[in-house]
């Protein structure tokens, strides 16, 4: 009987019922859930439409051609199509029956989650659907996904040619997520791997929201690990279908979001769906009022995974080399901080390839060196190779000395005195000679040159500020889109050339500053640089603390443009000031100008998928918000209450004979101006990483259209140097960025996320298996004190600056796993401020000084072992955090 000839209401088939289907005829996704609910396994309750239906559907509608002719108008007519009324009626029969629940209608292909192929993204699912008209309409959305772009390029190779569709019940979960019968990262089939977040499971998969991460010995079952996040959002459905990011209740933010027993009974759930398969799994789970409930099962396609690497080499080397290599992630200019993308990994591999060596000659040095060596990749992470530029800097006599540079970027993990360089030093002889004297040259050069390049490229970021928002990407063909890319990446070059000198001068001048006083003054001399007064108000980030609050000034002065502020979310504010007259008059007067001066600030800007202030400035209006509180001044937090403890600092220093005291001011000085243009030349780099975005943007939203990637979530997944072929080449993108090496790089990503941090500091090699160790209690937490003085406030945990500013309270102690420029705003209010990582240079320190805020950075555990509304006392002398009450 063919499906034309058979009644609609036959095509409907109850999962898990009395008949008993043909598997084909319930796609991929159908034929498991209708083989796991006849198991008993705990699945919610849910019908399919088969392919046979669909065939109806088609025939009744005249689409009866190839599946992969004229996809796009096949879509449309789909989406407009009337359902015919026996269909339609049998579709509704069937949700009666079901209880005329809240459903997911999800699209299920004929090979979809077979172990061959895996489709799943590639068809369209619809979350929280109610009531008859919605279900029919996410019916025909899920029948026109076969003929998206994505896809038909897909199944040119699978071959899936017809689609089911389940309607199931909807969880709306607690907590949900996957679980991996087989270690990603080891192999191990004798322990399992749970992914967890609050809410929906579809923001983790998407990679949206944080995720704890556990590891189960299934026999017992046990659990072996935990590595417990700071979870500030959830994916939840909010009506009408639709399905959002909402914020996480505060005190279940940094709570494991699923209990011992709950895993324990997913354990023995996945041990069952495993021995049922024969097979391992990757099981979609969620629970509910502590119900678990399995969504989804597939078997695990992906190969044995390899080795967890130990090294940031990604090259063989020698083993001396191997083994004795420096490694460090301090400091290296805020930008690679925290673990990255994998967009963002390759981009950092093309700064390496392409922009370093130029900045290291930038930099004074005349043998640039192999630049393969130079940075290394380590569980997502990015880390200068110390011990070979450390020998680099050994060619010129003014840094032949390689400790202080070592000194500089070890971390109290490792131990510099047993460390001996693998490379050495720089033979002697008239290479070295040659390489002095141009350091010198180059030094000189700089010195004289210095103030007037850093305005050179202040004029350059605002006029390729201003054409970049006089170009319309979207209007580019691909060859003029080639050239712009590379236009753009020219300037990247030159702003990161520009600025090194400027980094690694403010830091060589704060280090001989440390030296004097720790020399000349002895014991009272320890990290009294800090204590010194300097002059550093008007660092660009600083500034950009002071232009927040003077858009909060302007606004207090409008009160119908304060009123609109206040409103409504944060992400809607822009839109709702240029919808308003007195809104566009202080968006040309005001927001423009802020934002040419300060709109491509980020979190970790070397990361592309990180939006920029210009992007969303949700974080930006939350801090107009703050500081438009009456009897906030900017003034008054830069010149905090006095500290007698500096006049101590000042008397120590005056008893100096007056060479050596001419000698510290004149570091000071230095340390400052360098300081100073270091801040003004970091805007014009970060400025040349938006112009770059911008153009990768504009090349995923193309990468969309063409069906490669399914949203810009995907943008993260995508290799810098791929997205250069697409754009020189112009190649049919789906060669240049295959699904497999998508979801490859989806795979890795997720792995990393799921390994605790590795250390900021490595000699040699380090094994994330044999590192986990357990937490400090959390009554005393020890780090490196950075900006003197005590504080006893109330913490904040804060790692989503868009989500939380609002949240944090003038006074409070501001706990957070790093920072960089674009926290500052936020350290105008804080009473003091506590990090997992960072240095005496880090961006923490620098600003906390600034703002006269005690400061302890580098705790490693404070963001999981510290709790909101935890009383603190934070010393920032002594680099002591102690919680008085929990």
């Amino acid at each position: 009987m063919t499906a034309s000839s058979r009644t609609a209401c036959d095509l409907i088939v109850v999962l898990g019922g009395a008949d008993s289907p043909a598997a084909q005829s319930l796609g991929g996704k159908g034929a498991r859930l209708d083989e796991m609910l006849r198991a008993g396994f705990p699945v919610p309750p849910a019908f399919c439409l088969t392919t046979g239906l669909f065939e109806l559907f088609r025939h009744r509608a005249g689409l009866d051609a190839e599946p992969g002719a004229n996809p796009a108008g096949i879509r449309e007519r789909i989406l407009t199509a009337e359902l015919p009324a026996d269909i339609a009626d049998a579709v509704l029969d069937a949700y009666t029956t079901l209880g005329c629940p809240r459903v997911a209608v999800r699209s299920s292909a004929s090979k979809e989650d077979s172990a061959a192929y895996s489709f799943a993204g590639q068809h369209d699912t619809l979350l929280d659907i109610a009531g008859p008209d919605a279900l029919l309409d996410a019916v025909r959305r899920c029948w026109a996904s076969l003929w998206s772009d994505r896809a038909v390029a897909y199944r040119d190779a699978a071959g899936a040619g017809s689609i089911a569709v389940v309607v199931q019940q909807m969880i709306d979960a607690d907590a949900a997520g996957v679980l991996f019968t087989r270690d990603p990262i080891s192999g191990r089939t004798d322990r399992f791997v749970v992914d967890s977040c609050w809410g929906l499971g579809e923001g983790l998969v998407s990679g949206r929201v944080t995720s704890d991460s556990f590891v189960v010995e299934p026999d017992r079952p046990e659990v072996l690990e935990r590595n417990v996040r700071y979870k500030v959002t959830r994916c939840a459905p909010v009506g009408s279908g639709v399905v959002e990011l909402i914020k996480v209740d505060e005190p279940l933010r940094g709570v494991p979001s699923l209990t011992d027993k709950q895993l324990a009974e997913l354990a023995e759930l996945a041990v069952r769906v495993r021995d049922h398969y024969g097979a391992d799994q990757d099981i979609e789970w969620a629970v509910r009022d502590g119900i678990p409930y399995l969504l989804q099962a597939r078997p695990i396609t992906t190969g044995t995974p390899q080795p967890a690497p130990r090294s940031p080499y990604t090259a063989p080397q020698p083993e001396p080399v191997r083994h004795g290599t420096f490694w460090s992630r301090m400091d290296i200019g805020e930008i690679f901080t925290g673990v990255m993308t994998p967009l963002g990994i390759s981009f950092a591999r093309y700064y390496q390839d392409n922009v370093h060596g130029d900045c290291v000659v930038g930099t004074g040095l005349r043998d640039r060196g192999e630049m393969s060596p130079q940075m290394g990749y380590f569980q997502g992470y990015v880390y200068l190779n110390i011990s070979y530029t450390a020998y680099l800097l050994s060619q010129s006599l003014a840094t032949r000395d390689q400790r202080p540079f070592d000194e500089r970027f070890a971390s109290e993990e490792i131990d510099l005195a047993g460390y001996r360089n693998p490379f050495g030093s720089y033979r002697i002889g008239l290479p070295w000679l040659r390489s002095t004297l141009f350091w010198f040259r180059t030094a000189a050069a700089e010195f004289r040159d210095a103030p007037r390049r850093a305005r050179r490229m202040t004029e350059s970021r605002r006029y390729e500020f201003d054409r970049a928002h006089r170009i319309d990407l979207r209007k580019l063909d691909i060859r003029e889109l080639n050239g712009e890319m590379h236009r753009r990446l020219a300037y990247f070059h030159d702003m990161n050339v520009g600025y090194m000198p400027y980094f690694l001068n403010a830091f060589g001048f704060y280090g001989i500053l440390e030296a004097m006083c720790r020399a000349w003054l002895g014991a009272e001399g320890e990290r009294l640089q800090n204590r010194l007064k300097t002059d550093m108000s008007n660092l660009r980030t600083v500034a950009a603390a002071r232009e927040v609050w003077e858009l909060a000034g302007a606004a207090r002065e409008r009160p119908e443009v304060l009123a609109i502020i206040r409103s409504g979310a944060p992400a809607d504010v822009a839109a709702r000031l240029r919808a308003d007259a007195a809104g566009r008059i202080f968006w040309a007067e005001h927001m423009e100008p802020f934002l040419r001066e300060n709109g491509t600030r980020a979190h970790q800007e070397m990361e592309l998928t990180h939006p920029r202030w210009i992007d969303d400035l949700s974080y930006v209006f939350l801090m107009v918000r703050r500081y438009a509180e009456e009897g906030f001044s900017i003034d008054t937090a830069l010149d905090a209450a006095h500290d007698p403890r500096d006049d101590a600092a000042t008397r120590a220093l005056r008893r100096l004979p007056a060479p050596k005291r001419r000698a510290i001011r004149t570091a000071i000085s230095l340390y400052e101006t360098c300081s100073t243009l270091r801040e003004t030349a970091r805007m014009s780099m970060i400025t040349s990483i938006w112009l770059v975005r911008e153009v990768v943007y504009e090349v995923s939203r193309r990468l969309i259209e063409a069906g490669v990637l399914r949203s810009f979530d995907e943008v993260a997944l995508l290799d810098f140097a791929d997205i250069l072929k697409y754009l020189e080449h112009q190649r049919d993108p789906h060669e240049v960025c295959s699904r497999a090496r998508l979801d490859e790089a989806r795979r890795t990503f997720q792995n990393y996320t799921r390994l605790p941090a590795p250390p900021l500091s490595i000699i040699g090699e380090w094994d994330v298996t044999q590192s986990v160790r357990p937490l400090p209690d959390g009554a005393r937490l020890p780090g490196l004190g950075t900006s003197p003085g005590r504080a006893v406030g109330r913490a904040r945990i804060v790692e989503d600056l868009a989500w939380q500013a609002d949240e944090f309270q003038t006074g409070e102690i501001l706990v957070t796993s790093y920072t960089d420029s674009s926290w500052t705003p936020l350290f105008a209010i804080a009473g003091g401020i506590v990090t997992d990582i960072g240095s005496m240079l880090s961006h923490s320190s620098i600003v906390s000084r600034e703002f006269r805020v005690p400061a302890v950075v580098n705790t490693k555990h404070a963001t999981r072992v510290i709790k909101t509304g935890d009383l603190l006392m934070v010393d920032g002398d002594r680099g002591v955090v102690e919680v008085i009450d929990g």
